[in-house]
């Protein structure tokens, strides 16, 4: 079940901040959005270590990896 609501989390912030990116990827509020997309992937990275990692299946040990690579990605196209 935790797999299905990390895959729904995100798509969601992908669609969240591709939305406004292409609205307009210069406005505070599109700051905002990066910012907080970057939190909640580092949420779900803490809590995929702290429980899905635990378990000998390859897709969800990397979770972890995924979330990290999106949030870095996140943050260097909108942040910096």
């Amino acid at each position: 079940m935790e797999w299905i609501a990390e895959g729904i989390a995100l798509i969601f912030i992908g669609v969240l901040v591709s939305a406004v990116t292409f609205i307009d990827p210069y406005l505070r509020v599109s700051r905002a959005v990066y910012i907080i997309s970057c939190l909640g992937l580092s949420a779900l990275t803490i809590v995929s270590l702290l429980t899905g990692f635990k378990i000998n299946f390859l897709p969800f040990r990397l979770c972890p990896l995924i979330f990290t690579v999106s949030l870095i990605l996140i943050a260097i196209g909108g942040i910096f």
